[in-house]
């Protein structure tokens, strides 16, 4: 668990996602999540007709019943072959499981939807299905809410996730090494895997946020409402103690800008992908006067954060 959410136990949200991507990319819907590819979770009566790689044209007879996180591939791409650990940027169209009427679309929206990574850990209901694929296609998902509570007017419905692209993470910085860095800042290393540690170098908080490019990434500028996947350590600016670090959890860490600490926020914001930051956060810009798990109240904290994708 990550601890650089504004508020301690807060749910991560992605700022940027569809409530309806949002529920297929971190499996939040209610029912089975137990790998694609089994013959439960296929779907069949769906289709689509267009060009592929452009909004579909979705059909289906009404009122459709639909099992949760059943799915089908409804068209077939004609890109790149997405493989595994792939990120992927899609367009989603929903539609009522029982009239067939549009009630979400992305396809309007000036950028994609990047949420998913294709991993048996992120995505473990659909992961057989989507890796393989090729770009262009197009996938119908069963959502079922109708058992969760939930208040939504329309508790069961389709969606239409047609890939439009894929990427690879970055697992590390990747750029130019910045060489003038001020003397008196705290001294970073890394191992042969790219986790870095911290020698504070005497180094005292003189307040206000302090922004430090380690690596210059060559990849897009981070928007400042955007998420990013980031490898990060971070330390006790008092003795250097670590509190936090996603290299331990083997696995980087998705967060909306908008969800973070304003330290975060204001020091990623304008930073390139594969970029590397130093970051010296003062209190009024992290966690103030409240104690966060091993954070005591009105902590300094210095990060190190590796910038591997945004979207």
């Amino acid at each position: 668990m990550t601890i650089i959410a504004r508020k301690s136990g807060s749910k991560r949200l992605l700022g940027a996602i569809t409530a309806l991507t949002l529920c297929l990319g971190l499996s939040a819907c209610s029912g089975k999540a137990d790998g694609g590819g089994h013959s439960g979770d296929t779907m069949q009566g769906v289709s689509a007709s267009g060009k592929p790689g452009s909004k579909p044209d979705i059909s289906f007879k009404t009122p459709f019943k639909v099992e949760n996180q059943t799915h089908q591939v409804i068209q077939e791409g004609n890109g790149e072959v997405i493989r595994d650990g792939d990120r992927v940027c899609t367009r989603s169209l929903a539609l009522d499981a029982k009239t067939g009427k549009v009630i979400n679309s992305t396809w309007d929206k000036s950028s994609p939807e990047c949420s998913i990574v294709v991993s048996k850990k992120a995505i473990p209901a659909y992961y057989d299905t989507f890796k393989g694929l090729k770009v262009n296609s197009t996938v119908a998902v069963g959502i079922d809410e109708s058992g969760t509570g939930s208040s939504q007017a329309t508790d069961s419905y389709i969606m239409a996730l047609t890939f439009v692209s894929r990427s690879k993470n970055l697992t590390r910085a990747q750029g130019q090494k910045v060489t003038d860095l001020p003397s008196d800042l705290p001294k970073i290393s890394l191992d042969d895997k790219g986790k870095p540690s911290l020698d504070l170098n005497g180094y005292q908080p003189k307040g206000g946020l302090v922004v430090q490019t380690l690596i210059k990434g060559e990849g897009a500028k981070v928007g400042e409402h955007q998420s990013v996947s980031a490898n990060y350590t971070g330390w006790l600016a008092s003795d250097g103690k670590q509190f936090d670090s996603s290299w331990d959890r083997g696995q980087a860490s998705d967060f909306s800008l908008d969800q973070v600490v304003k330290g975060w926020q204001q020091g990623l914001a304008g930073q390139t992908v594969g970029s590397q930051v130093l970051l010296v956060i003062p209190p009024e810009l992290g966690y103030g006067s409240q104690k966060q798990q091993s954070i005591p109240a009105n902590s300094t904290l210095i990060f190190v954060v590796d910038i591997l994708a945004a979207y």
